[in-house]
């Protein structure tokens, strides 16, 4: 298995209690953020990832470099010389996959699930993409999701208060010759543009251990759950 990491954002609403550092950056329990993801995957046959990094990509680069041998993958980089959009990041760091299904994740959150499972469900049902799903409750921070009784998503629904529910938690499998992403345009929204317009992608539920440090607040949490969650 392959994977691409979004691992680009500014950070910006974390700027009150994080240095200026990309997002995946961002040191938790002495750790940068990513160190997390890097150390999940390294449990499941992954090959190769590809970071795709923006902001700041040199101090990403800098550590990796620092780091590598602790990993069983190959580690690659792409870097963009502008701001492409979470779509146009993705379809640039796969051109550095040979694959044809990819694991896509966000960079500043961690779901941690059964990876070889969602694989499996994805290969069953075999869809264009196949989302991970997050049970939540009392959240407006995300959207909620809807699926179907064979797991087709039949609406993303925009942020608001949701007293029940499912979110998207920004951990895919894409297939590239079936999502085909090279129609769009050079900037663009993968949630917008592909999530949103496409009616043949599935939602698998998983209820692992899931955090989005975006805010503050949560950065906070990470600090004690993150470590003790990871296996």
């Amino acid at each position: 298995m392959e994977a691409v990491i979004l691992a680009g954002g500014l950070g910006t609403r974390l700027r009150q209690a994080v240095s200026d550092v990309p997002k995946c950056m961002a040191q938790v329990s002495g750790k940068p953020f990513l160190w997390y993801w890097l150390r999940y995957l390294s449990s499941y046959s992954i090959t190769k990832i590809v970071l795709s990094l923006g902001y700041k990509a040199q101090t990403v680069i800098d550590w990796i470099e620092t780091v590598r041998k602790e990993f069983p993958f190959e580690i690659l980089f792409t870097v963009e010389d502008e701001p492409l959009g979470t779509g146009g990041a993705i379809r640039f760091a796969l051109e550095k996959t040979t694959q044809n299904d990819v694991l896509i994740i966000n960079g500043d959150s961690v779901f941690f699930i059964p990876i070889d499972g969602l694989f499996k469900q994805y290969k069953e049902k075999n869809p264009p993409l196949a989302l991970a799903l997050k049970p939540m409750q009392d959240f407006d921070r995300y959207g909620n999701v809807t699926i179907d009784e064979n797991n087709r998503i039949t609406s993303f629904e925009e942020k608001k208060f949701c007293k029940k529910g499912l979110i998207n938690a920004g951990v895919y499998i894409l297939n590239k010759q079936k999502a085909d992403l090279s129609s769009q345009n050079e900037k663009f929204s993968f949630e917008k543009e592909v999530l949103e317009k496409r009616k043949d992608i599935c939602g698998f539920v998983y209820d692992g251990y899931f955090i989005d440090i975006g805010i503050p607040e949560d950065y906070y949490k990470a600090q004690t759950e993150l470590k003790e969650n990871l296996f």
